[in-house]
């Protein structure tokens, strides 16, 4: 979906300002409220806002932890395993990847010790054969999406080379 210099706008201000109301956002971003609603409608629609949730740490919420454990499957049951995967609380975040190993997650922890517990766990479901962990010692960039609006918005600005 291309995006033009009016969505990144809007995309900015969201990421800026989360908490904005709808009418506050059109009074800020110079736009009738319908116009505004309809490309909020739109960017939903095509899958370039997807929630509207609070983002949460799972630091303040006692798990202070963080580490990033690689899982290889046994073939034929990447399936199955990522369902598994699905059950475990501490597991936040999975993904199908290539390289060493089948499987990246990214787990939280109360402590290392829970952590050892969590990957205990992850190592006694059906279908893994091992697994790898890198634990996280400092977020260097926080997760992050302006500076990725910013450059899709100047690159919506430019005019098409031929």
């Amino acid at each position: 979906m291309a995006v033009d210099e009016l969505d990144t706008r809007i995309l900015r201000l969201l990421l800026d300002q989360p908490r904005t109301s709808v009418r506050e956002c059109a009074r800020i971003l110079g736009v009738a409220r319908g116009t505004l609603q309809a490309r909020l409608d739109r960017l939903e629609r095509d899958g370039v806002i997807t929630g509207t949730s609070p983002s949460l740490s799972p630091a303040a919420l006692g798990h202070p932890v963080l580490a990033f454990v690689h899982i290889e499957v046994t073939q034929g049951h990447l399936d199955d395993v990522g369902d598994a995967l699905a059950a475990v609380p501490e597991i936040i975040e999975a993904f199908s990847i290539t390289g060493g190993g089948d499987l990246l997650t990214r787990v939280v922890a109360r402590d290392n010790a829970h952590l050892e517990d969590v990957i205990q766990a992850l190592i006694s479901l059906p279908g893994v054969v091992r697994t790898r962990t890198e634990v996280a010692l400092r977020e260097r960039v926080p997760y992050r999406l302006s500076p990725l609006v910013e450059s899709i918005g100047a690159a919506a600005g430019r005019p098409a080379r031929n």
